[in-house]
């Protein structure tokens, strides 16, 4: 079981930020998201906290 991995925040080219999720852990059976190819998510923080904490983004919003 892969519970934590080293992932990546980068800009790209055209300005737009990605993070990279290792492929060991997005793939693991307890990986709390099954994506076949995309999905949406909600990405938030604290102010003074260094974590960022990613959820899925509720259904009703997605169609938006």
């Amino acid at each position: 079981m892969v519970s934590e991995g080293r992932g990546r925040l980068f800009r790209r080219k055209d300005g737009k930020f990605l993070i990279y999720v290792p492929k060991d852990l997005a793939e693991d059976s307890m990986f709390p998201f099954k994506v076949s190819d995309s999905m949406f998510v909600k990405i938030s923080f604290k102010l003074g906290d260094d974590k960022l904490l990613i959820e899925r983004w509720p259904q009703q919003q997605e169609k938006q």
